[in-house]
């Protein structure tokens, strides 16, 4: 086991040596300054201070005690005061179960019996109100008959004083009549207005009756929550609760005392002080919250859900051995943790909403028959490209640097049996996330297999693409024209695959081709076809269009460039394109041959300028009506992402301190990588990612699609790394930069070229490895005694050389019995530096004297072997 000194151990976690040493003997380990700490001792260690500070493993203490000073000054006399100090001492003890058990009963029982007070109270209040309002409705009831009574005696006699003025008008002259007659208009215009004042008068003493049992009501109702709340006051007043009752018997008894001290006093002012008296307020149970999380949470936003402070939550974590700050952000495992122990719930919500509301309303539409979208598979260098060449009648292979394919490619081919969408994958092993992107974007699998060369390690990995996506898949026997070709082996190597023929009765065409002579070519667009047919491909040919980014690059004149495969709808320039994080409004559309395109039906691959930025290869692709919506949901992915990405960062944890202080210095080679197309990007990254070792990691600290720029430069010099360009070039700011600061950078055109020299750096950043080599070995055949060198052996040497600078070894039965260097080398008399194999010489062993005849000196030299990935 690895020992460290105690010095060593206190500079490394930053403590005095006095103190550690202080808490090595509290956790029962006896050390001085100077002694060395084993493992076991430093776990004792950590788990004696992980329970101090509450850790698993320590229990909660059963007993506490406080004590309060207080220091007060009396006047005695005229002029002499005198201090007095009063000190209390209090302890606090923690109550069983059965008293929680007993004083939860109580105070269940005390709630209930106030509940039902309230509610009797509530109720009375509501009786008398209901009361009061009868009362003054029957009063208004009874004015209302007196009124109505005294109208009609009113009516009674007007119609008797009526009949007697009628008998006594056929008396009267025309004159007289028409005075009569204004007059009785006049008293029926009088009478009227009275009685609509009574019936007003009659409808407002109703309004107000029913407003007054109302008011009633409500003035109950405040007083009962008056009341309640004074009593609680009252309750909370000068209490404190303890979880002991025989504690909180003693403060009972204390305070009575106090209080009747107090009242002996007599002061001038009744409540002096009042406000110095310490005040306790009552505990409230728990308030268990539900927190809505998403993937991701930080700690300062899951403390504000769960209403605690960001310290509470830190300290949790703590607990359960996990460091964190205010802003970091946790995964939703980790805060369902957080939550639990905290004592809350929690509800997954969907953070993608508007996501699925842009998806959904992009509509449907009639079904028609598309094009097959087929991709191309298969070993480096089998032929896959020239395959698809012949096809297309175009030379794609000769301008791809090396001779392999290092892009996804992206044709459409009009055949004589309709139109196909081609896609040419990578065959070189780094491109594993590029093949398996295209096996999920397609329809039909073209496994191209050299006839002469058989099933290689990429052939394996592209049927396990396939089979993992679901896809049919078709076998093209290339290379036909070569004299090795041997079908046969192709197919006895993919049986063992389960990637039968059918004419050994499995369930896969085999196509023998050459792409060289355009063998065969015909049968393989007939296979494709027949396959088409059996899958019964079918899209929405109209509508908002939906896709895959096959691929994406950064162009110096067009800017950000994405080749998408329409799968579903149709494309067309202005229409608005999401695609991942990034999304715009389509302003021009190319095909393969660079010809402008007004529209991309289904099962067509195009070039797509105007988005923000490049998007990564792999994301949906998916024309929306809102371009606001469009950016929401860009930035809201953008922020998930980078917060998937910090959550998944290495935490410091409690329990590894130690082992990451013990850990060796592991070396860094920090790169900052640029190149053409996002997925050449992606695959240089995990390839060079593979390469770390337990000595030498690999960082990417930068990486991006387009050429290298001045801030690649500044962030290069900033973190001593190297610069690798992968197809791209720096511009001339970025050169001077780099010429400034000297920093390494190395373009590439071949991926396997770039792998391989990032290798050697990397053996270069290797730790040596020494190895000691036996250089020469000689036998002692007799010992002679010299009086000023001691024993002198006089040897025979008999392999090898003796030299005279070189360590050395003394064997006795072929068991080392002495390792140190020699004193003297002579030949006769003379002091030699090297004897050689078949020559005697004396030898003088510096600091031993115990030669014997018979012993073997032996002589050897420490060289330095250069180690390799």
């Amino acid at each position: 086991m690895a020992e460290v000194s105690i010095e060593k151990l206190a500079s490394d976690i930053g403590t005095t040596v006095d103190r550690l040493v202080q808490q090595f003997k509290e956790s029962g380990v006896e050390k001085s300054a100077s002694d060395n700490v084993t493992e076991e001792e430093k776990q004792k260690l950590l788990d004696h201070l992980n329970k101090q500070h509450g850790g698993a493993g320590a229990s909660a203490p059963t007993k506490m005690t406080l004590q309060r000073k207080k220091t007060s000054t009396l006047s005695v006399g005229k002029s002499r005061n005198v201090k007095v100090e009063v000190r209390k001492k209090r302890t606090y003890v923690k109550r069983s179960d059965l008293e929680e058990k007993r004083l939860a009963e109580e105070e269940a029982a005390r709630k209930a019996e106030e509940a039902r007070l309230k509610r009797e109270a509530e109720e009375k209040a509501q009786e008398e109100a209901k009361k009061a309002a009868l009362e003054k409705q029957r009063q208004a009831e009874e004015a209302r008959r007196k009124q109505e009574a005294e109208r009609q005696a009113r009516a009674e006699k007007a119609k008797k004083e009526a009949e007697e003025r009628k008998s006594s008008e056929s008396k009267l002259s025309d004159e007289e009549k028409q005075a009569l007659e204004a007059s009785r208009a006049e008293a029926e215009r009088i009478k009227k207005q009275q009685e609509e004042e009574a019936q007003k008068k009659l409808e407002e003493e109703a309004k107000k009756a029913a407003e007054e049992a109302r008011k009633l009501a409500q003035e109950n109702e405040r007083r009962w929550k008056e009341e309640e709340e004074r009593r609680k006051r009252e309750e909370a007043e000068e209490v404190h609760l303890h979880s002991n009752r025989y504690a909180q018997e003693a403060e009972d008894e204390e305070d009575m005392q106090v209080e009747r001290s107090s009242r002996r006093r007599k002061k001038s002012k009744k409540n002096a002080g009042e406000h110095l008296k310490q005040g306790f307020t009552k505990p409230v149970t728990p308030v268990e919250r539900v927190v809505k999380l998403g993937e991701t949470i930080s700690v300062g936003e899951l403390a504000s859900r769960m209403a605690v402070k960001g310290t509470e939550v830190i300290k949790t974590m703590m607990k359960m051995g996990e460091m964190a700050t205010i802003n970091q952000v946790l995964d939703q495992e980790t805060a369902i943790l957080v939550i639990e122990e905290m004592g809350h719930k929690y509800e997954i919500v969907n953070e993608n909403a508007l996501e699925d509301e842009l998806i959904a309303n992009a509509g449907d539409g009639e079904l028609v028959t598309r094009a097959p979208v087929v991709t191309i598979m298969g070993h480096v260098d089998h032929g896959k490209t020239s395959l698809l060449d012949y096809i297309r009648r175009a030379k794609v292979a000769d301008g791809e640097a090396g001779g392999i394919t290092q892009h996804i490619g992206a044709y459409s081919v009009q055949t004589d049996s309709g139109r196909i969408a081609f896609l040419d994958t990578p065959g070189h092993a780094a491109f594993t996330a590029m093949r398996a992107r295209g096996a999920n974007a397609t329809d039909i699998v073209i496994l191209v297999v050299a006839a002469d060369d058989g099933v290689m390690p990429q052939t394996k990995e592209a049927v396990q693409h396939a089979k993992a996506a679901g896809v049919p898949l078709i076998v093209a026997v290339n290379k036909m024209d070569k004299e090795t070709a041997d079908p046969d082996r192709v197919k006895t190597e993919l049986s063992q695959l389960e990637v039968i023929s059918e004419e050994w009765g499995g369930d896969y065409q085999f196509v023998n081709v050459s792409a060289k002579t355009g063998m065969g070519i015909d049968e393989l667009l007939d296979a494709i076809n027949l396959q088409a047919e059996l899958l019964d491909l079918k899209a929405v040919e109209n509508g908002p269009a939906r896709g895959i980014v096959i691929e994406s690059r950064l162009d110096k004149g067009r800017g950000p460039v994405a080749s998408v495969l329409v799968q579903a709808g149709q494309l067309k320039p202005g229409d608005i394109l999401l695609c991942g994080e990034e999304y715009g409004r389509v302003r021009a559309m190319r095909d393969e041959h660079g010809a402008e395109i007004k529209v991309a039906g289904p099962s067509t691959p195009v070039e797509v300028l105007g988005l923000s930025g490049v998007p990564i290869a792999g994301e949906d692709a998916l024309v929306v009506a809102d371009e606001r919506k469009a950016r929401e949901v860009a930035a809201k992915r953008h922020t998930k992402q980078r917060e998937l990405k910090l959550a998944k960062q290495q935490k410091a944890k409690l329990e590894n301190m130690f082992a990451n202080m013990e850990s060796g210095d592991v070396s860094d080679l920090n790169v900052v990588l640029k190149a053409d197309v996002q997925g050449s990007v992606e695959a240089i990254a995990e390839s060079l990612t593979k390469l770390s070792t337990d000595e030498v990691k690999v960082n990417i600290i930068g990486s991006g699609v387009g050429g290298i720029t001045e801030t690649d430069a500044s962030l290069a010099a900033a973190s001593n790394a190297i610069i690798v360009g992968f197809n791209v070039r720096a511009d001339a700011t970025a050169r001077k930069a780099i010429e400034a600061e000297e920093i390494d950078l190395r373009y590439y055109s071949i991926i396997y070229e770039l792998i391989d020299e990032v290798k050697q750096a990397m053996s270069g950043m290797l730790a040596p490895e020494f190895k000691q080599e036996i250089i020469g070995l000689a036998e002692v055949r007799d010992v002679f005694k010299s009086p000023k060198l001691g024993a002198i052996a006089g040897c025979m040497v008999t392999e090898g050389v003796i030299k005279r600078s070189a360590p050395i070894r003394v064997l006795r039965d072929n068991v080392v019995i002495y390792e140190g260097e020699l004193e003297s080398l002579r030949r006769f008399k003379d002091d030699v530096q090297e004897v050689k194999k078949g020559i005697e010489c004396g030898i003088g062993v510096k600091n031993y004297n115990d030669v014997k005849v018979g012993d073997q000196i032996e002589v050897f030299e420490t060289v330095e072997v250069k180690r390799t990935i």
